[in-house]
């Protein structure tokens, strides 16, 4: 009876559309597609992610004191705040260009955050080349320098040096900061990463020491979610997320830094991606599995098909050695969304909405066992979340507001 009905129903209707008027017929397609949109719009809306609230414990760090011993909880910095109080100001005064806002002034010359999800076995090595190169290229505080206080500082139109900072020389017009700090996030681990870190930092000279900060997430948002969390309590005039398994080799940030300031527009925006995309034909890509190679190329054409341009020209958008500059900031941050694998995309989009430039640098990098990537079902996610990610954003689900 039912394939009878259904027969039925169907012949009316196609003998309707039959005799129906081009205008008719014009108007019935119209309403179909907007009944589609409306309904693929509630269904991005239900299951385009939201990232949770922060909790107030995660806005507080820990670091090692002079007398070797762990610290109280401290509150981090956050430069969003301010930002949005002047962003307000400026606003009432009728101004809508986020231009003419600025965010508050670096207080270091170079910030390091690191996600962290269980990595005591793999933290401490990562940590100890990162510190040697952060300490031997921009130095610390000195003297007179509290932990939340501002570094020594530096002039510009001094020469440059090969890590792209400015050495001494001739006193300029303005002041550059000099100085460093790292950030380990850790999220929601539940082994001894927060030990293994705090360990670390104990192992250093004291003015070192209290220059690694180590936070912690209640729960695991995700490495998108930890690196974000991360960016928002920066005080670095520039700001790296480096993964804590080392597999970037850590000198190399200096090339970064050379080139974004290359490339920094008017208001000194700028992003310098760390690249593999020239080891794709090396011994130590070409020996891995044919399945992870396929799913590589294969991730590598969604991108290129879903993405916008200048995003899709980034032939490694997911390596995780990335160096933004401060006031770059305001325009990414605060409008992060995606918390999975797939936030390093989320990122180079904000960046190209804004018109904020991109570098793309080699560096150097080599596989490191303990990696917590599934290749399949991890790709398989990506390419979900890629989907909703860019569907979300160009439906108006994710907006700049």
């Amino acid at each position: 009876m039912a394939p009878t009905l259904i027969a039925e129903i169907v012949t009316i209707v196609t003998d309707g559309v039959k005799e129906a008027s081009p205008w008719v017929l014009a108007a019935y397609s119209f309403l179909s597609l907007y009944i589609l949109a409306q309904v693929f719009y509630i269904f991005l809306f239900i299951v385009a992610p939201t990232p949770r609230d922060i909790l107030r414990s995660e806005t507080t760090y820990r670091h090692i004191e002079g007398n070797g011993l762990a610290s109280s909880s401290k509150p981090l910095p956050y430069w969003k705040s301010i930002f949005d109080q002047r962003k307000k100001s400026v606003r009432e005064k009728g101004d809508l260009s986020d231009s003419n806002i600025g965010i508050e002034d670096a207080e270091v010359f170079m910030s390091l955050v690191v996600p962290a999800f269980n990595e005591e076995n793999r933290l401490g090595i990562m940590l100890r080349e990162a510190v040697e190169y952060l300490q031997k290229e921009y130095g610390q505080a000195r003297s007179g320098a509290t932990v939340n206080g501002s570094l020594k500082y530096r002039y510009k139109g001094a020469q440059e040096q090969s890590d792209g900072h400015l050495g001494s020389g001739n006193k300029g017009t303005k002041k550059e900061p000099t100085g460093w700090e790292v950030l380990i996030i850790s999220d929601g681990s539940k082994d001894k990463t927060v030990d293994t870190a705090l360990e670390f930092a104990r192992s250093l000279d004291t003015e070192s020491a209290v220059l690694i900060r180590v936070a912690s997430l209640v729960e695991n948002r995700g490495k998108g979610g930890a690196v974000t969390h991360g960016l928002r309590h920066v005080r670095g005039k520039y700001a790296l997320f480096a993964d804590a398994d080392g597999a970037s080799k850590f000198e190399d940030l200096g090339k970064l830094v050379r080139e974004i300031k290359k490339i920094e527009d008017k208001d000194g925006r700028g992003v310098a991606v760390g690249s593999r995309a020239h080891l794709v034909g090396s011994e130590e890509v070409v020996k891995r599995s044919f399945l992870r190679n396929l799913l590589m190329h294969s991730f590598h054409l969604l991108l290129w098909i879903l993405t916008p341009p200048a995003t899709a020209a980034i032939r490694d958008t997911q390596c995780g050695f990335k160096l933004f500059s401060r006031p770059t900031l305001p325009y990414i941050v605060p409008y992060m969304h995606s918390e999975s694998w797939i936030f390093d995309v989320e990122m180079l989009m904000l960046a190209e909405s804004a018109s904020i430039p991109v570098a793309e640098v080699p560096i150097a990098w080599h596989e490191v066992q303990g990696s917590k990537l599934n290749v399949l079902w991890d790709s398989l996610g990506m390419a979900w979340d890629l989907f909703i990610l860019r569907a979300a954003w160009a439906m108006g689900v994710y907006r700049r507001t």
